[in-house]
């Protein structure tokens, strides 16, 4: 963080400075008082934040989850966060982080993205309305589809300096390269961001926006949009209560999620870590990141990054944490620190049963007891094995000599496998196996046999 940031009296900075979450600030000082003074005065609901989500897909990836994080350590403080779904928006495209046009995505499409995605806000956010402080979601095409072009130029359009928005980084970049460009379309984003900030402030408000780092441009021209319309709220506009008059307008960002190097958090080997697996079968949506998945991804996050990672995605204290990683660096080999935060994690996005198949499976895997995992759940830990298929025939009578197999498969020749099966170090269905062994259709594991030789190394082979 900032040198130039000052010592943070509010409990929500004085957290997020602890957790390295916070990037930039509009006014550091003027906020931390804004929010001092509410939680001092026992008014801390009363303070209200918003972030953006962008509904491009049916899910958010990983990198989402750190300002879904921001509204909750918001809402642990006491304050009031929400959501909002970028409905509106989102049939624009934010070219922020990106080098060409978006494709653009049709109002149905968007729609229900919008509604998918609000099943990710709601393991990590409190909406009970029981509470002081309930979160909620706004659409902000509930506003911006009302717009209309002439008022828009008028009434917002005329508070931007198109040299101000070229200057962006997103833009800017477009720019300068000829092949790709920026259409108006995406040049007029930042508009409808900072329309939000406003219109949320003047009917709800809100008085932060927070974001991802690569949002500052948007955020900055929300909150100056705000001061040049000089707007104050008379009030929530339901008649059920009466807010206090809108204060300043702030904005945060905190840093994208990257690695020790400094790299990004972006796509895997096994692909892009989703916050949503499928919801069945049926679903038709691509494929998403399992809890098994997301349970393995954690687990091997680097020592380097575990601390960095807990402190962001996790509610861990800071004498917790403390004490997590001084039994980490005494035992590094146990990955205390990397099994505390894949626990939290996919018991928060998915569930403590999810949590619990996930650690069972990868218990199997690394024991060899596979043979009660479940025929979908064995598909997915297997999904990245090597593999072969055979003809079920060969299955027929007394079978096929279990050597012949793995002369095919995880050894080079029968005189391999003969010394491998001697050496007592193959197993069938992670049972070990003898040279005598012959395989027959009793073997079938959901249409698979499973060999491991040695401790790691499997194979999976399947027959039709």
């Amino acid at each position: 963080m900032p040198e130039a940031l000052p010592q943070f009296k509010s409990a929500f900075l004085q957290d997020l400075h602890w957790r390295g979450l916070i990037s930039q600030i509009t006014d550091a000082q003027g906020l931390d008082e804004h929010l001092l003074e509410a939680e001092q005065t026992r008014k801390a609901a009363d303070i209200r934040a918003y972030i953006g989500f962008d509904p491009t897909a049916d899910s958010l990836t990983i990198g989402n989850l750190v300002p879904i994080m921001l509204l909750a350590f918001f809402q642990r403080a006491g304050h009031t966060p929400i959501v909002l779904a970028g409905g509106g928006t989102g049939l624009i495209g934010d070219p922020s982080g990106k080098s060409a046009e978006r494709e653009l995505r049709t109002k149905e499409q968007v729609a229900a993205n919008v509604e998918a995605q609000k099943r990710i806000f709601s393991r990590v956010l409190a909406f009970d309305p029981a509470k002081p402080n309930p979160a909620s979601i706004v659409n902000n095409l509930d506003w911006l589809g009302e717009l209309r072009y002439i008022d828009a130029l008028r009434d917002i359009g005329k508070h931007f300096s198109v040299n101000m928005m070229i200057q962006k980084d997103s833009v800017r970049e477009r720019l300068h390269n000829r092949d790709q460009g920026i259409s108006y379309t995406e040049f007029s984003y930042m508009i409808l961001q900072a329309y939000d900030f406003a219109r949320l402030h003047k009917h709800l408000g809100v008085s932060l926006q927070m974001g991802a780092s690569d949002q500052w441009g948007n955020i900055v021209a929300g909150a100056d949009l705000i001061r040049r319309l000089d707007a104050r709220s008379p009030g929530l506009q339901t008649g059920a209560m009466d807010a206090p008059p809108a204060p300043n307008a702030f904005g945060l960002t905190t840093p994208l999620l990257t690695k020790a190097d400094g790299t990004k958090y972006g796509k895997t080997e096994s692909g892009t870590i989703w916050l949503t697996a499928r919801q069945s079968d049926a679903d038709t949506s691509p494929a998403r990141t399992s809890p098994y998945a997301l349970y393995q991804f954690l687990l091997n996050i680097p020592d380097d990054d575990v601390e960095r990672f807990l402190k962001t995605f996790t509610f861990l204290s800071q004498s917790e944490l403390a004490a997590l990683m001084v039994q980490q660096r005494e035992n590094p080999a146990t990955r205390i620190a990397q099994r505390t935060l894949a626990r939290s994690l996919v018991d928060m996005l998915h569930g403590e049963p999810e949590r619990l198949a996930a650690e069972k499976a990868a218990a199997a895997l690394f024991s060899g007891d596979v043979a009660d995992l479940p025929p979908a759940l064995l598909a997915e830990v297997f999904a990245a094995a090597p593999s072969s298929q055979h003809a079920l025939s060969l299955l027929d009578g007394d079978g096929l000599p279990l050597v012949d197999l793995l002369a095919q498969t995880v050894c080079k020749s029968k005189t391999e496998a003969r010394q491998a099966l001697t050496d007592n170090s193959i197993a069938v269905n992670g049972t070990k196996a003898a040279l005598a062994d012959r395989l027959t259709r009793a073997h079938l594991l959901h249409g698979t046999i499973l060999l491991r030789r040695g401790k790691k190394n499997w194979h999976v082979t399947r027959w039709c």
